[in-house]
């Protein structure tokens, strides 16, 4: 069934979740800080769902596989738009500043880590990067999705003024789904 289901209404439905997200933080009393909260967020729940296509494939045999990359591109976009509503909108683009707020903030550093991290991975999500370096290569690669989503719900996590519980069940439930993920690595 889900065979049929193309991957366009995916790539629409977060498209849409992205512009509810703007329409929401340009009404808000600190826009910045909303947007910048809200598109993390889109961002952390969309690499979790990316990551819960394999336990759903292996639990429940529902095959959603052709879904993990529209999830991972649009995770990978959210981060994008997340960061850069720091760095030009709540930073102005003083780049001096950068480094201070890095060292004030180390939830900044957590978070920019797992957003280094994902580059490499949406960079290389296009069929002839399989082809060109490997279908191994390219999986052992992808690997790194695991301490991304570790780190962007620790960012979650330490960036909260006081601990929810909203932000520890998203950073369990990363904790979670790459322990799981490595068992099944390291019995393969």
């Amino acid at each position: 069934m889900a065979r049929r289901v193309p991957k366009w209404p995916v790539y629409l439905f977060g498209i849409l979740l992205g512009a509810f997200a703007i329409w929401e933080g340009l009404g808000a009393i600190d826009p910045v800080e909303r947007l910048s909260h809200d598109f993390g967020t889109l961002s952390l729940r969309f690499l979790l769902a990316s990551l819960c296509i394999t336990p759903i494939l292996r639990f429940a045999r529902i095959n959603l596989t052709k879904f993990r990359k529209p999830l991972g591109l649009l995770a990978f976009g959210f981060l994008t738009i997340h960061f850069m509503v720091w760095l030009f909108l709540d930073l102005g683009m003083r780049w001096g500043l950068i480094g201070a707020e890095i060292v004030k903030r180390p939830y900044l550093a957590v978070g920019f880590v797992a957003f280094v991290l994902l580059i490499p991975l949406a960079a290389t999500s296009w069929q002839g990067a399989i082809r060109r370096m490997g279908a191994q290569a390219w999986g052992r690669l992808h690997r790194l999705v695991y301490p991304a989503v570790i780190l962007g719900g620790i960012h979650y996590v330490m960036q909260e003024k006081v601990w929810t519980t909203e932000s520890l069940i998203y950073l369990a439930v990363a904790v979670g789904l790459v322990v799981m993920r490595l068992v099944w690595i390291r019995r393969w």
